[in-house]
């Protein structure tokens, strides 16, 4: 957490920035009689006017008032609903690119239509961020509503649409979607093998909603999009199998704060008898210890109906914020399958990580980033540090008078429900309706019935039910209303006393079949009725909820961060209404557990306070807020580690991103593959005359190996003016590069006549592009995995009084030059090697004669070398291996966009790919869905099967060692 200084420093000039959008916010209104008197088609026409005098040179500044009136007045006829001055506010301080901090029921959504609108002017794009799918279409028809009417189009981003339906929402004029799906529609961008393939259009100006949870929350988990690796399910059911032997604090410890496990010695003898191998930690077995570890976090760490439940024979998520379940989404780096291997359940494939990036840096993509919050102040430094965001507290419309009580702490979690029945039983028989936050959906389960038994009408809101989300957030300002949530659920879904109108009146227009979207002029036309006839029902009720004392919100348990307590909190008290709330603790909280527990137990054992009798003092809430300082401190450290490792894979994705899309976009690679020629020719000529002498140099080993790469069109032995005793004449290192670069530039000519005579005129030009594409992204895809792998174990250079992030970067950057040195050579014997043939392309407007590779000489995809176009033995040079020949099966080619088809380079095979990233209010999460990727058969292997190769070679002869024993 950054310093208090710091955050105050940020505070100064806090006071000019209100008054400069207070101003804003005045001039707009003076602009409100012009507006008012314009007709509908007058008012949509504005928008055409905005646009003309945008192109002619005017700015969006410059256009903002008259923009934000025009956007003010359309709300009023569209929903009713007119914007505020402290909305007015908001909407400038979004639009400057700042953090609008808004409470909650300040109506954060509809402040949002203004910077949109205004911004959407420019044509370049406005995306609106969201926590969820459910959100994100809510409001895109919702608010879409407003914006369709000024002329503007809107579409909204959901998991499982086709590129197809993800192009036609980019290109709207404003985009809803969430933080996920917009990033892993950038990585996805960035996998395409066509320009035709592409989604997204840029990134213009982004309105993140719920800032802090996405921008703070969710920002400790990267987006990750990986495919199927081959890893055995037998090691995840054997660990299965010994975990259960494993004893806390004999075998092992587990530090729950830290959610971390360390094994002890006499846990790995333990193992190492259990598995019959002599070293756990010998290279060999290195992998099993990554088992032993998920096998034991699994155990300790993850708890059944907590973390996950187990459903048909399926291990799913839980979001340990909201309680939602999360179908389809999978822990990475093997957790899910230990989970899987300790419920009995099928274990499926582990996965290879594809293209990854963090929410920090997806987000520093965009020219202009703004977002909105109830609750960002207390995160300002961080948002500024790291996101370049200043946070601006725009004032309520109405005074707050929300009461918060102090916490009760109980002894015992049973005496805590208890105690929470009771309260709830009590304020629902005076008519006065609330709001339960727990943090499970069992504990929501556990109340739920405890109501039921005491014969209390109530609603559940958690995983299981969420289907149901906005009618029942909506309906809990009811009179007597008991609604049970898990923590987060229901959030961006204002609970009004009396009741929702607004949503309240949608389904019901949504059960007469009628849609904003589907059928918008029919809806419109019953809108304004159906929300006079809803306003007046919940009238009445809302006058007998004030007088009752509002709405009551209570939590059942405190959250790691304040925020998350501030935003159950917030629920109540919405535009000056009346308002209570109150947490309700026990020692048994995890919270309490991890900080202080002990501390107050022994204080409430001494007084002999009985289970029942709850205590509040200023001690308790102050060690309670020490532990969430603790932990909010905890988790931005965890960002900033985060970001700084990203730091290096964000340069190294910068440069192949690019690159790759100067190769897609059609750029001349003549030139670059003239510079890899001469860099891999100078690379195999210095490795074999390293010796110095000539009369030393293996000019044999040399012309072997390159001979895998092009056609060798000169004798060594004649450069040499070697006689026929072997002996060798003058020749320099110099010379025999300069020669054997003049041949290999000789035949790649050759090369580029044969090619274009096949395919035609620039035949040769599209075959680089096709070549280096391929080659670049299976060997970016390896190098993802090296630099997983070298993540792993960097923190043990700490015992070498080493930094671990500065060797990381050292070592990265050898690596990534390592990579970048293997995707010349293997694309310079892709070129040489590759057979092609004329091949019919099928019908369409590219329709043209073809190429295929000729099938058995493509290099299948995923291998580490060209296939070798000489038949003779390959050999080393220098450090270097040689290609290694290794026919492909042979399939149909994919038809190409262009007239070029090759086998074997870009071969698609449909496969399961995996997306991982934060889970709604934070955790990991992934989700697996069908999409087109290069298949990867690996030939010779990545550094996880060389591992598995060498492990099981070792295995073996230790195997008939110990059978020889037991004889």
């Amino acid at each position: 957490m950054p310093s208090l200084s710091f955050s105050k420093l940020l505070r100064v000039g806090e006071g000019r920035m209100v008054k400069r959008l207070k101003n804003i916010a005045d001039h707009v209104s003076t602009l409100s009689s012009d507006v008012e008197s314009l007709s509908d088609d007058e008012l949509r026409g504005k928008t055409a006017e905005f646009k003309e005098r945008y192109s002619s040179g005017e700015t969006l500044d410059q256009l903002l008032p008259e923009a934000f009136a025009v956007a003010r007045e359309a709300s009023w006829r569209v929903l009713s609903q007119r914007h505020f001055d402290v909305q007015v506010m908001g909407g400038a301080a979004l639009h400057f690119g700042n953090i609008a901090e808004m409470k909650t029921g300040e109506g954060k959504t509809l402040t949002c239509v203004l910077p949109a609108y205004l911004n959407a002017i420019s044509g370049d794009g406005v995306h609106v961020v969201t926590v969820n799918d459910y959100l994100a279409k809510r409001d895109s028809e919702w608010m879409g509503r407003v914006h369709r009417f000024l002329g503007l189009s809107v579409d909204v981003i959901l998991s499982g649409m086709t590129p197809v339906e993800r192009r036609a929402a980019y290109a709207a004029d404003i985009t809803y979607g969430t933080n996920n799906e917009f990033g892993f529609d950038y990585l996805r961008d960035n996998m395409t093998h066509s320009l035709d393939d592409l989604v997204q259009r840029g990134h213009n100006f982004a309105v993140v909603d719920e800032v802090d949870s996405i921008l703070i929350d969710e920002a400790r988990t990267p987006l990750i999009i990986s495919g199927p690796a081959d890893a055995s399910s037998k090691w995840y059911g054997e660990f299965a199998r010994i975990a259960p032997m494993l004893k806390v604090d004999t075998h092992y410890e587990v530090d729950i704060r830290k959610r971390t496990i360390g094994v002890h010695e006499a846990g790995v003898e333990l193992v190492e008898d259990q598995l019959g191998i002599d070293n756990l930690y010998e290279a060999a077995n290195s992998p099993l210890v990554n088992y032993l570890n998920n096998a034991i976090k699994a155990k300790e760490l993850y708890t059944k109906d907590k973390d996950y439940i187990v459903r048909d024979g399926e291990v799913i998520i839980v979001d340990e914020f909201t309680g939602r379940i999360l179908v389809g989404r999978r822990y990475n780096e093997g957790m899910h399958q230990a989970i899987e291997a300790k419920e009995k359940v099928e274990i499926k494939a582990e996965n290879q990580t594809l293209a990854t990036i963090t929410l920090q840096n997806y987000f520093r993509l965009y020219d202009k980033l703004s977002g909105m919050t109830g609750t960002a102040e207390t995160e300002a430094a961080e948002l500024h540090q790291i996101y370049g965001l200043g946070v601006i507290p725009i004032p309520t419309n109405r005074p707050m008078v929300r009461v918060d009580n102090g916490d009760l702490i109980y002894k015992t979690e049973e005496a805590k429900f208890d105690a929470v029945v009771d309260d709830v039983v009590e304020r629902h028989e005076k008519g006065q309706p609330v709001l339960i936050g727990t943090t499970s959906v069992e504990r929501s389960e556990y109340l739920s019935k405890q109501f039921t038994k005491r014969g209390v009408a109530h609603n559940v809101l958690n995983a299981k039910f969420h289907e149901q989300e906005a009618t029942i957030i909506a309906e809990a300002g009811r009179q007597g209303a008991v609604t049970v949530a898990t923590n987060m659920a229901g959030r961006g879904t204002d609970v009004v006393l009396g009741g929702n109108p607004d949503i309240l009146a949608d389904l019901k227009l949504r059960k007469q079949g009628l849609d904003p979207v589907e059928t918008p002029e029919e809806y419109e036309a019953a809108w304004e009725p159906a929300l006079e006839e809803v306003k007046a029902q919940v009238k009445a009720d809302a006058d007998t909820v004030r007088e009752a004392g509002g709405l009551y919100v209570l939590g059942t348990e405190r959250h790691d961060s304040r925020r998350i307590d501030n935003q159950l909190r917030g629920r109540s008290g919405r535009q000056g209404d009346p308002g209570e709330s109150r947490f309700y603790l026990s020692l048994g909280d995890e919270l309490m557990r991890r900080f202080n527990g002990g501390a107050l137990e022994s204080i409430m054992t001494r007084l002999n306070l009985p289970d029942d009798v709850p205590i509040e003092a200023k001690m308790v809430s102050k060690a309670i807020k020490s532990a969430q300082t603790q932990v909010e401190q905890q988790n931005f450290e965890i960002r900033k580690n985060v970001l700084k490792y990203d730091e290096v894979m964000n340069q190294q994705r910068t440069v192949i991103y690019e690159e790759r899309r100067r190769i897609l976009e059609g750029a001349d690679m003549e030139g670059q593959v003239e510079g890899m020629i001469t860099d891999v020719i100078t690379a195999y000529v210095d490795g074999a005359t390293s010796d110095g002498y000539v009369e030393d140099w293996d000019l044999e080993q040399l012309w072997t190996a390159l001979k895998t790469l092009y056609p060798v069109g000169i004798d060594h032995k004649v450069l040499s003016g070697e006689n026929e005793d072997g002996e060798k004449g003058d020749l320099s290192r110099d010379e025999l590069r300069e020669a054997l670069l003049e041949d290999a530039r000789s035949a790649y000519a050759a090369r580029e006549a044969e090619i274009d005579g096949i395919a035609g005129e620039n035949g040769m030009r599209e075959l680089e592009r096709r070549v280096l594409l391929s080659v670049l992204d299976r060997k970016w895809r390896e190098h993802l995995y090296e630099m997983d792998y070298l993540k792993e174990g960097i923190g043990l250079r700490a015992m070498a009084q080493r930094d671990p992030l500065v060797e990381y970067q050292r070592e990265g950057y050898d690596m990534f030059q390592g990579m970048l040195d293997g995707l010349k050579e293997e694309s310079v014997g892709f070129l040489f090697n590759l057979q092609v043939e004329a091949t019919p392309a099928p019908a369409g407007p590219a329709a043209s004669a073809g190429l295929a590779v000729a099938p058995g000489l493509a290099s299948p995809v995923g291998s580490g070398r060209p296939a070798a176009a000489a038949t003779s033995a390959p050999a080393a040079t220098g450090d270097r291996p040689a290609a290694k020949a290794d026919p492909a099966p042979a399939a149909p080619a994919q038809a190409a966009p262009t007239a070029l088809r090759a086998k074997g380079l870009d071969e698609r095979d449909e496969q399961r790919l995996t997306f991982s990233g934060p889970a709604e209010g934070g955790g990991t999460a992934v989700q697996r869905s069908d999409a087109a990727a290069s298949a990867e058969s690996a030939a010779e292997g990545t550094r996880r099967e060389r591992r598995e190769a060498a492990r099981a070679q070792n295995k073996a002869p230790k195997k008939s060692a110990r059978s020889k024993r037991k004889k």
